[in-house]
């Protein structure tokens, strides 16, 4: 894979130390920590919806690859923050600012603060399959067309 291209789309970021380029946060972390690109503290109210600039734009360039925008756990465990479509899928060739929906699913209010990390950046590699119109299938799996709860609790 080449290197992800990053733009700097909103000048704040050049001014405030908290907004270097995404690192990870461990040398083991897999997602990249996005910021809340925001002038003033934000109350989320509770069971409300806000969407947040990360004052980032980030080409992947590569088809064969898509960025995923993903909540942090801390913050959906401890205050019921997570995100409004629930994962974010950034196309490869997407070119504008990284967006983040963010969904207080808590029955309290939530203050995000400026440059506060508020989700997660993965790139992930995509399989790209031709698809094959069939009539029936070429064999039988042992579910067959089992759906919601066939293989356990419903």
């Amino acid at each position: 894979m080449q290197a992800v291209q990053v733009k700097i789309v909103n000048p704040k970021i050049l001014n405030d130390k908290a907004f270097a380029i995404p690192t990870r946060a461990t040398d083991g972390s897999a997602g990249i920590d996005l910021r809340a690109c925001i002038d003033e503290p934000l109350t989320i109210v509770a069971g409300s919806t806000h969407l947040i600039g990360t004052g980032l734009a980030v080409y992947i360039s590569d088809p064969n690859y898509a960025g995923m925008i993903l909540p942090r756990s801390g913050l959906g465990h401890k205050h019921g923050i997570v995100l409004g479509n629930l994962v974010g899928l950034i196309d490869a060739d997407y070119q504008g600012e990284l967006m983040v929906s963010i969904w207080n699913r808590s029955n309290q209010d939530f203050v995000l603060n400026p440059s506060e990390r508020m989700a997660q950046y993965i790139v992930v590699p995509i399989a790209r399959p031709e698809f094959e119109v069939v009539s029936e299938f070429s064999d039988q799996s042992a579910r067959g067309a089992g759906g919601f709860g066939h293989s356990g609790r419903q």
